[in-house]
């Protein structure tokens, strides 16, 4: 359960006794400032109004406190978290697999399914494997993969180029922005 930026789980926080800082920074309520002054001062603030004074930023120079109900706190931050996972989008690689002597019917399916999966926000990873005395004739079948790039030039564009790995050549494409 990480929270924005801070990387802290809830339980990292320190609340009330645990603050052991002579000088803090303290937050209200309602996010006014209420200035520098001493944990014992602001753990009397957050007494008098009924509810914690939590350490939210503890790097800081003093550290930062804010007084509010610890529970409501928590809870937020939770939904917060909820919601930043939401909105993420994760980026999938898929591959598409071609082979040297692939007809062009073939070829043009795999470009569909290629575009399709460039529509959703995918990598696609294009590669051309080889097997046998096909290994001989590497240099001559780069064009398919030229001509794959270029069938998806209006969606796509190149990530890396393509390159031998092994019996393979491999190339990643992206969508445009």
């Amino acid at each position: 359960m990480h929270l924005y930026g801070e990387g802290k789980t809830i339980s990292d926080y320190f609340i009330n006794e645990q603050i052991r800082d002579k000088e803090v920074r303290v937050i209200g309520e309602d996010g006014e400032q209420l200035g520098i002054m001493s944990s014992r001062d602001a753990m009397k603030l957050a007494e008098e109004a009924g509810v914690d004074l939590v350490k939210i930023a503890p790097t800081a120079k003093p550290p930062v406190c804010r007084i509010v109900d610890y529970g409501k706190f928590r809870y937020e931050q939770t939904r917060k978290e909820k919601d930043a996972k939401k909105k993420q989008k994760v980026m999938e690689v898929k591959e598409i697999r071609l082979s040297p002597n692939i007809d062009t019917n073939d070829l043009n399916t795999k470009t569909n399914a290629a575009r399709k999966f460039l529509s959703k926000g995918d990598k696609v990873k294009v590669t051309l494997r080889f097997r046998g005395r096909e290994m001989a004739h590497m240099a001559n079948s780069k064009h398919i993969l030229d001509d794959f790039a270029q069938a998806l030039a209006d969606v796509a564009v190149i990530d890396k180029a393509p390159k031998v790995e092994g019996r393979s050549m491999t190339m990643f494409l992206t969508q445009k922005k």
